[in-house]
């Protein structure tokens, strides 16, 4: 299926209550709550009144880790037993629409980790509600959903941590200053995990249990018939492998694998200029009954992805792993995994990082790198441009499947100069209310 923009002007805020409120969908009034230096917020010494959204299976892992840092106040799931349940937990208060915690002046920031094709909408409507944020990767279901992302943030002054947990692990961290510093000599070639592109889904209706809002669960998408197999993530085959959705692994894993090779390459502020596929025709299958993923993966394996940087330096997607990437330069070669870095010659690795030598930023603990910067005001070390930046090479990867053809990508305007049908892609149509804020 053909995804195009529908051509129509995304409405504000104001407009967007207002035709919930037409459409009976409950909308409490998001009210900026300020910054957390005023008078009645939080200290460097007080922790800080956490809110959960979108708590299942990686939503509650991210919660509990969170609750060290902080304390949660107040949890919202479409799954409203579910969310009960976790607010139990934390002696909470649960809603089933996330738009009332974001009303509670005592939440100061939220971590989230909705379906993808959720994430934008609840982050944008957090900044405007003036709570900090921790988002899950991969950050968007599309580019357009980044820009905006990334504009909210900035104007509303939040801090925004994505999830990348990889950026706070000492040996990628380490692996990446060893290409930034020449270690293996001019890098110019990359070669990252082939990870596999989403595909169809036209499950049959199953009854929708007791307690779940699927009607928002399908939010900006169209409501479909409700199957277990579809609402869970990772299942046969689950939400994260079907196009509306998701991106597919390529942004499920490839957030972390394409994070680090966007690190170890120093373009966490840009990304390639050119993007072409080799191999046979994209053909995604459509999964009419629940069967496991291996029959969808094989089929949008291919075809092999290459990017081109602006330096001349190539990345391909082929026989890289899974959480990270492989450098050749023209001294030698070095491949990160995810918390695990070799190379050839052996030498490379046993060289530590000189105090002259160029030293990228340093976390040690992702969750408490975000609670900290909530109350420095700093930019964490997953900044809402980084993880859009790695979240749009996945996007252009996808893209370029689905095109078939090569493609010019201008990663300062973010877009594809003269070339509607790219471009076309580069949002997906939503149902009314779950348009995205332009202003």
């Amino acid at each position: 299926m053909k995804m195009t923009m529908t051509g129509k002007r995304s409405i504000s805020r104001r407009s967007f209550l207002k035709r919930s409120a037409a459409a009976g969908v409950a909308l409490p009034t998001l009210i900026p709550s300020g910054v957390l230096c005023a008078a009645d917020r939080p200290g460097a010494n007080d922790r800080i009144g956490i809110g959960g959204i979108g708590i299942g299976r990686q939503g509650s892992g991210v919660l509990r880790n969170s609750s060290g840092q902080g304390r949660v106040v107040a949890i919202a799931d479409v799954n409203l037993p579910r969310g009960e349940q976790q607010a139990e937990r934390y002696k909470a208060v649960a809603y089933q629409d996330y738009r009332k915690l974001l009303e509670r002046k005592d939440i100061d920031a939220i971590v989230t980790a909705t379906p993808d094709h959720w994430r934008a909408l609840v982050c944008i409507h957090a900044c405007q509600a003036g709570k900090d944020i921790y988002a899950e990767k991969p950050m968007t279901l599309t580019i357009r959903e980044g820009q905006l992302m990334v504009r909210a943030v900035r104007k509303f002054n939040r801090v925004f941590q994505t999830g990348s947990q990889q950026r706070s692990h000492a040996a990628n961290r380490y692996g990446c200053e060893l290409g930034r510093n020449g270690r293996i000599g001019k890098i110019h070639t990359g070669v990252g995990r082939n990870y596999p592109s989403p595909w169809e889904c036209g499950f049959a209706a199953q009854p929708v249990p007791s307690g779940l809002d699927w009607d928002m669960w399908c939010g900006p998408h169209e409501v479909v018939p409700y199957n277990a197999d579809l609402y869970a993530p990772r299942a046969k085959p689950g939400w994260i492998s079907f196009r509306p959705y998701s991106g597919g692994e390529m942004t499920g894993w490839g957030a972390h694998g394409l994070d680090q090779i966007q690190w170890a390459l120093g373009m966490d502020e840009t990304g390639p200029v050119d993007i072409w596929t080799e191999g046979d025709k994209f053909n995604p299958p459509t999964y009419t009954k629940p069967e496991s993923r291996r029959r969808g993966e094989l089929a949008c394996r291919g075809p092999i992805i290459f990017y081109k940087y602006a330096n001349g330096v190539k990345l391909k997607l082929d026989n890289g792993n899974s959480g990270g990437g492989i450098f050749i330069g023209d001294k030698g070669k070095s491949e990160i995994f995810r918390g695990r870095v070799t190379s050839n010659p052996v030498e490379v690795v046993k060289e530590p990082i000189k105090d002259s030598d160029l030293h990228l930023y340093k976390s040690d603990n992702h969750m408490q790198n975000w609670i900290d910067c909530i109350k420095s005001r700093k930019r964490c070390i997953a900044d809402v441009e980084i993880g859009h930046r790695s979240t749009t090479v996945c996007h252009l990867g996808n893209i370029a499947r689905w095109v078939g053809r090569k493609l010019k990508w201008d990663p300062d305007k973010e877009s594809f100069p003269g070339d509607d049908e790219a471009n076309s892609f580069l949002d997906r149509p939503r149902r009314k209310p779950y348009e995205l804020p332009e202003v």
